[in-house]
Order: C-alpha cells, then structure tokens, then sequence
C-alpha cells in the first residue's frame, strides 16, 4: 500500500470531483444493509459508489476482459472481502466499458486496486499480489477507514443470494480457475485444453486458455532483463515477444503491437511468420473488436500487401 495509510488524512492520488459531481442515474431502493459485497460500478453509476464509501470502505478493482493478471487477482480480491463479512465492498470496474473511470483513477496498468473512504482515493497496489499480501493491505485499510470515522457495514444475506444464483462453472473451468489462483499455470492450460477437446467451440475456453498461456509466459520473465534483451537484440523475435508480453500483461497493449508490427516490418519477409503468428495470437486474447486490434490490424496488412 502507498504512504496514503500512514494516518488518518487521506491524500489521494487522482481528483474524483468530476465523477461526484455527475447526475447520478436512477437506481432501485435498496435498504440498508442489503448491498451486494461485490458488485459492478460503471461511469454513470460511481457517484452512487461514492457515497457508499462514507459508510463502508469500498475496494475498486479496476480491470479488463483481456487481462491475464486480472483473472489471476479478481478471485482472490472477491474472496477476501467475502471474508470480510461486509466491513468492505468491492465494486469491479471494467476499464475499457468505463473510459471516465479510467482516466480519473489514471490507471495506466491493470489490474489496479484503489480504495475510497468517505469519498476520497486511497492508492492501494497495482498488479497481481499473493492473497496474504492481499489480507495485509485490506487490514490497513480497515484501519485508516476507522481513522476517518468509516466504520460501516453491509449485511450478508443478499451477497450470499447472489452467490447461490451465480451460475455453477463447468467442472474443468473450475478446475482452471483454482490452478490460476495456486499459480499453477500448467494445471490450467491442461484443464482448459481438455475443455476445448469435450467442446472446440467453447468461447470461455479458449479466452481462458489464451489468458493462462500468456500467464505462465510472463510468470517466467524477469521485466528487468526482458527489457534490456529487448534493446540488445531489437530484431531478436524471441527477446521482442517476451516484451510484448509484458506489456499486453500490464495493459499496455499498444506498445506491445506497436513492437511487434515494427519488428516485422523490419524482418526479410521469410522470417516474419513467427511475429504475425504471435500478433494474431494477442490480438485474439484482446479481442477482435477492440479498437486498438482493429487499429494494428490495420497496419498489418498494409505491411503484408
């Protein structure tokens, strides 16, 4: 966590005045006490998160469809405050649905965790953190919301409803699921294959083995000297693919196209399969309607004819 936790003053590191200050969309009644812990918050719908956070510290997981790390975190964050018993509320933000939100938090990474007391942004970690790490920070949190006088809760009951209507996952999903939150990437690339083998067309699947695969590729690296390859061997494939990754893994995602298109570009045409075999490859787990595909798609093939 950030010196935010130091004391009871909060110094947030983003302006959120903008954001309050919008009309707030119309919402059902809710009474007191019967809030969801986990739930999604959009542009329009923050103000109301907003004031939330003045009776319940709310964690704000900011994340994308797309993101690897993200995937690995949500599950850990979503149990935690589960735990919590309702002395914190997690509100999901989809970064690439809700563009205000990100540029307000300026999450320039994801996954970002932040958290608001009593209206106010408290920095709390960016990446994919272990669950005790996890535990550690949220402790602090409860602590400087107390400082500020958030000592609120929600009720129970209507998060487990929603817990008991969330769909059951298949069982090699789960399977998957539980391997990502050990860090055992292996066991979920295999259960995730097995999938596709019962089913070629499952869509979760192969999003979920795209995700995990890139996972366990940047589980290996070390960013340090991936970066320093990089720049020793610019036309090296291998060196300029572990950034990409890196950088799609750290929501980068331009600059990871942007190199890789540069590097085939510069490539005689008989080398440059691997490199449009990897693109291809992100511009899948990305997602082909993404604007950010489409843009370097584009490029592609302008280079290719």
């Amino acid at each position: 966590m950030t010196d935010a936790t130091g004391g009871a003053v909060l110094r947030g590191a983003v302006d959120l005045s903008a954001l309050r200050n919008r009309p707030q969309a119309a919402a059902p009644a809710q009474a007191p006490g019967s809030l969801p812990l986990v739930f999604d918050a959009t542009d329009e719908s923050f103000p109301q998160v907003l004031e939330l956070s003045r009776r319940v510290p709310v964690v704000v997981d900011l994340w994308a469809e797309w993101c690897g790390p993200c995937r690995q975190l949500s599950p850990v964050l979503e149990k935690v405050v589960t735990e919590l018993a309702g002395r914190l509320v997690l509100a999901k933000v989809d970064v690439d649905a809700n563009p205000q939100l990100q540029q307000a938090f300026r999450a320039q990474s994801i996954p970002m965790v932040v958290a608001l007391v009593a209206g106010q942004p408290v920095p709390l970690f960016t990446g994919a953190v272990p669950e005790q790490q996890v535990r550690e920070v949220f402790a602090q949190l409860l602590q400087v919301a107390a400082q500020n006088g958030v000592t609120g809760t929600v009720g129970e009951a209507d998060a487990d409803a929603d817990a008991e209507a969330e769909p059951e996952l298949p069982p090699l999903h789960a399977e998957a699921y539980a391997a990502i939150e050990a860090g055992d990437y292996d066991r979920a690339i295999a259960a995730y294959r097995s999938a596709l083998a019962e089913n070629p067309r499952d869509e979760e699947a192969k999003a979920g083995l795209g995700q995990v695969t890139l996972l366990a590729r940047v589980a290996e690296l070390d960013p340090v000297a991936a970066r320093a390859a990089a720049a020793e061997a610019p036309l090296d494939p291998q060196a300029q693919f572990a950034v990409a990754d890196l950088d799609v893994s750290g929501g980068h995602v331009d600059d990871a196209f942007d190199r890789l298109l540069d590097l085939f570009q510069a490539l005689p045409t008989d080398e440059r399969a691997p490199v449009r075999e990897r693109l291809l490859e992100l511009f899948g787990l990305v997602g082909d309607a993404d604007p950010r595909v489409v843009r370097a798609r584009g490029r592609l093939a302008s280079l290719l004819f």
